[in-house]
């Protein structure tokens, strides 16, 4: 029987997409929830997985093809895999005769030999504005056993870490990039056998059964619970030791996605009843353990020496070095400041920041109000939304704002998008979730690519005044820093205030001083009348 493969459902904002990649030729076999094609859209590269396992039939859109949502991409034939066996028998007694000799083109990708299926390790496929990653390290060794979607390697680029993880269960034959060399997108990796490793170095064939054992295993789970979930999901729900049936699929068919999972993530609903606390406490013991033998084993300084260190910069510390150097070198750079009251919006947090926690499951911060005043002023002042592409400038007819969140390995700036449109407890929770997965490598690179306009707050660190420097393209970047008790002038009063230095720098080539400090003035006057933002006066 004959299953459709159809492109996913893209959102409102997303009207067509194009055929990026077939990693599946017809007449290749294909398992449940592998993945077949790559649909890339403006903003995203979406994975289309195979729905049940079969033979690739007909490919009804080639690669370079426009696809609208849901339109069908190929055929997959149920019945073929049904009789596979059979058919590959029927080779291998062919084979043996010196007949049917599989061509060079067949075995590029994927081939058979006596450990097993092989697979080529590749590269992720890497957008426009990232041209090469760094092999960051091996998280498995050659032999080594590993467990399908576990991670084998991490490609660092200059915006994001990026996890290849096994297509299978098996083991790793031959690494061809080792550590810290510089690949290209899809560039091969390693050659990767289905079956192979165990833990003990013994024969792989009873390691191949056990792997078969527990993906039949799983398979009968997954449709004992009624739910199919995507690689990415499926690679998500084992990391954060999650209840698959707790999650709502929102995918075709019901589909769990990894938006889904992540979704499930925040909320906390899809925990497991039971075994996770152990489980965390397990790891809190574990790290809190680290720190003492770290200590033991670090040997004691000796007193008078001077020890120095070197170690490479890494890429995103270069790239973020380069572009800050840029910005000073091609921006006429210029910053102006001015300062706000924040009485009224830390009086407006104190009287409801127990029922904003309550009703929204987050707490009420201070960049909520930034962003919405910031929002607002861009709409006032379109030169300070807008963005220089050459000799061309580029008005933006909505509000991205891109947040500068500081990891250890330096500055990441995910976007908030539309955020005109965006509650205040909605801005809170993105910006806390960007922060959280920033710090832990997982941000996606579509997540910093954009972006109108940047807030970074410094004050958190406890700088009383700083210039921030240009994210380009971008023309305009908001600055926050410490609130710190002052006597102010009121009314002919000395009164002592909590006040904030904001700071813009601007590109003079595109903002002239007035928009500029107008549009400066115009936050501090939203922030200082909060009742204005909802009122958009």
């Amino acid at each position: 029987m004959a299953i459709e493969i159809k492109a996913p459902n893209f959102p409102e904002s997303v009207a067509e997409g194009t055929v990026a990649t077939w990693h599946k030729k017809p007449g290749d076999r294909v398992e449940r929830d592998e993945l077949v094609v790559e649909i890339e859209t403006d903003k995203v590269v979406l994975e289309v997985v195979a729905p049940q396992a079969g033979t690739l039939g007909d490919v009804l859109a080639d690669e370079g093809d426009t696809v609208e949502s849901e339109q069908v991409l190929g055929n997959l034939d149920e019945t073929a895999s049904q009789g596979g066996s059979s058919k590959q028998g029927d080779k291998a007694s062919s084979n043996d005769a010196g007949a049917d000799t599989p061509s060079a083109e067949q075995k590029a990708d994927t081939q058979k030999t006596d450990g097993g299926q092989q697979h080529d390790i590749k590269a992720p496929s890497f957008p426009e504005s990232v041209q090469e990653g760094t092999v960051a390290g091996w998280k498995k060794k050659v032999g080594e056993a590993v467990k399908r979607d576990e991670v084998l390697a991490e490609i660092e680029t200059d915006k994001v870490v990026l996890e290849v993880v096994a297509p299978a269960d098996g083991a790793l034959t031959e690494i061809k990039a080792e550590a810290d060399s510089q690949v290209e997108s899809e560039e091969l990796l390693a050659v990767f056998t289905e079956g192979a490793g165990s833990a003990d170095g013994g024969d792989a064939q009873p390691q191949a059964a056990a792997s078969d054992d527990a993906e039949s295993e799983g398979s009968a789970n997954e449709e004992l619970d009624g739910k199919i979930l995507a690689p990415a999901a499926r690679k998500m729900v084992a990391e954060n030791d999650l209840d698959a049936s707790r999650i709502k699929g929102t995918g075709k068919g019901g589909r769990i996605l990894k938006e889904d999972v992540q979704k499930a993530l925040n909320d906390g609903s899809a925990k497991k009843a039971s075994g996770g606390e152990q489980k965390a406490k397990g790891q809190a013991a574990s790290k809190a353990n680290k720190p003492d033998a770290a200590a033991q084993a670090a040997p004691a300084p000796v007193e008078g020496q001077r020890p120095e260190k070197r170690v490479p910069m890494s890429r995103l510390r270069q790239t973020v070095a380069k572009r800050l150097v840029e910005a000073q070198q091609t921006a006429a750079m210029l910053t102006t400041y001015n300062e706000v009251d924040m009485s009224a919006i830390m009086a407006l947090r104190a009287e409801y920041k127990e029922r904003f926690q309550k009703a929204h499951d987050v707490k009420l911060g201070f960049m909520s109000f930034f962003v919405k005043a910031a929002s607002e002023a861009l709409k006032r002042f379109p030169d300070v939304n807008a963005s220089i592409d050459g000799k061309e400038i580029v008005y933006h007819g909505y509000q991205d704002i891109s947040v500068a969140v500081s990891t250890d390995r330096g500055l990441v700036v995910p976007v908030l998008r539309n955020t005109d449109q965006m509650q205040m407890a909605d801005v809170e929770k993105t910006i806390g979730d960007f922060g959280k997965r920033a710090r832990d490598g997982k941000l996606g690179i579509d997540e910093m690519q954009g972006g109108t306009f940047t807030i970074t707050n410094g004050g958190i660190f406890g700088s009383l005044l700083s210039t921030p420097i240009l994210n380009p393209p971008q023309t305009a970047i908001l600055g926050m820093h410490k609130i710190q008790e002052r006597p102010m002038a009121v009314d002919g009063k000395v009164e002592i205030r909590p006040m904030m230095y904001l700071a813009i720098s601007y590109d003079h080539r595109m903002i002239d001083g007035k928009d500029a400090v107008q549009f400066l003035v115009a936050i501090k006057e939203l922030l200082e009348d909060p009742a204005r933002l909802l009122l958009n006066v």
